[in-house]
């Protein structure tokens, strides 16, 4: 980011081809859409180039892509409004799939779908902060310095969400929803 922050706009490429699977699946997990997670990765990178001017190189790159990252979601969902889940065809052809293990499959395509439904009816905070440290793999610290909290605050955060969570996941399969 340093070469890009510098000129060299050609090294995009390569964050980009590094960074832009687990910007995805951030935007994905937020959105349950895939068109829309597409266009803001793509908005990220663009942002990218027209704020390099603003990456100092002082902390990890990822932090920073991410910050951006929050931003942009940020501006989306105001704009935008929505919020729940929504249905893919692709889900569907999942549970029609033959094999061995298509049985097994189908029960935890259920579950995930179930877990999906779960999150996507948290607060948005709570989704958020569950979705970078569980889903994206972030550390505690990065993840403060995203939020722009401490990293106690942080954990208290991720505990009261993963308890939500369960609740909310348990409720759904009492309700039989999801399966």
């Amino acid at each position: 980011m340093l070469k890009v922050r510098d000129g060299q706009l050609d090294q995009l490429g390569l964050l980009f081809e590094r960074h832009h699977k687990p910007l995805y699946g951030y935007f994905f997990r937020l959105t349950a859409d895939g068109a829309i997670s597409e266009d803001l990765v793509q908005n990220v990178f663009m942002r990218m180039i027209k704020y390099r001017h603003t990456y100092k190189g002082d902390g990890k790159f990822t932090t920073w892509m991410y910050h951006m990252a929050r931003n942009l979601f940020s501006d989306h969902y105001r704009k935008e409004k929505k919020r729940g889940w929504k249905e893919d065809p692709e889900v569907t052809d999942r549970y029609l799939s033959d094999g061995d293990n298509a049985e097994y499959r189908r029960i935890q395509n259920e579950e995930l779908d179930t877990l999906q439904m779960a999150l996507d009816r948290l607060a948005a905070d709570k989704k958020e902060i569950l979705v970078l440290s569980k889903l994206q793999g972030m550390r505690y610290q990065d993840i403060a310095e995203v939020l722009e909290l401490s990293e106690s605050a942080v954990k208290v955060r991720i505990f009261r969400a993963l308890k939500e969570l369960k609740a909310v996941y348990e409720q759904l399969e009492t309700e039989g929803i999801g399966t």
